[in-house]
């Protein structure tokens, strides 16, 4: 990947979405205060952070497999303030379709670039702010709100800095809309100001960034997209004895766990080679259990 200092321009060598301009390394103790498990992690990520997409897999399997041991707090790192710079190559919306297509092959994700091409975001901001107030109502429905828009952005190519794709995400996540208007239009901006307040006190460079501290105190940091393994160290670093969980690998268990799964994310949580996948969710979507959606760069299949 050529050198670059625009977010858009994810490099796919490192896995990192990464923001200009801030090469602070600092991490605030007082930060990981109240460790409910013995690891707390803190990820900084943005919904339309294509290197976040691409950890999909891997965070969805940590989180069965050392979900006992682990607490992972959310915030949202403003990828694209506005479209008022000119770097990396990309000044204009048109200039990332190619780079999300490139992308979407590396990470083995279906993303469709041509979003920027149709009805592009102007910002990734009002989207964070949106998950601000499904935070404020349900963190776990803010999770599955999170998705929801993330499938909306990277899939199905809509623009999600617009209040019906939020409030589609919303309602399918089991928010209350009237609250989350409520708080998307007031307190939920001062929440997102005050992660990106805190992101530059933790030097947070680009996303994704996870954060991972155990209860003595000591950090592990993961940059960028990595495999599996990176993740799962940065815990028994901080928790050898860290308990690993035996999940069931049955496909009824993993969709009721997970009701939309890509292939890569099928292949990594039950162990199906990757080149036998397809084939196997497509028996399903023929027994009518699974439902399939298809994008130029991959397909999704979801739960019926």
């Amino acid at each position: 990947m050529q050198e670059q200092n625009n977010p858009l321009l994810c490099d796919i060598e490192s896995g990192m979405c990464e923001m200009p301009g801030n090469e602070t390394d600092s991490l605030g103790a007082n930060q990981f205060k109240s460790i409910v498990k013995p690891i707390k992690v803190i990820y900084y990520t943005d919904p339309i952070c294509s290197s976040c997409w691409g950890i999909e897999p891997q965070l969805r399997k940590l989180k069965l497999e050392y979900g006992n041991s682990i607490e992972i707090e959310y915030r949202m790192g403003g990828l694209l303030p506005d479209w008022s710079y000119n770097s990396g190559g990309i000044s204009k919306p048109s200039d990332v379709a190619h780079h999300w297509d490139e992308v979407s092959a590396y990470y083995d994700m279906p993303i469709d670039g041509d979003l920027w091409l149709e009805d592009p975001l102007a910002s990734s901001y009002p989207p964070s702010i949106a998950f601000k107030a499904a935070q404020m109502q349900d963190k776990e429905k803010a999770i599955v709100f999170l998705r929801e828009i993330r499938e909306l952005v990277f899939l199905q190519k809509k623009n999600i800095t617009k209040w019906e794709y939020l409030e589609a995400a919303a309602k399918k996540a089991g928010l209350d809309i009237g609250q989350f208007k409520a708080d998307y239009e007031g307190k939920a901006k001062e929440l997102f100001n005050e992660d990106l307040k805190l992101g530059r006190e933790l030097g947070v460079r680009g996303f994704p960034t996870l954060f991972f501290t155990g209860t003595s105190g000591k950090t592990e940091k993961v940059y960028g997209s990595k495999p599996y393994e990176a993740y799962e160290n940065a815990v028994l670093a901080l928790e050898p004895k860290a308990e690993k969980k035996n999940y069931s690998k049955d496909f009824t268990a993993i969709f009721d766990k997970y009701p939309s799964l890509t292939a890569r994310e099928f292949s990594e949580l039950t162990g199906t080679p990757r080149n036998e996948t397809e084939k196997v969710l497509n028996e399903w979507v023929a027994k009518g259990e699974l439902k399939k959606v298809t994008t130029k760069n991959g397909s999704i299949w979801m739960k019926k």
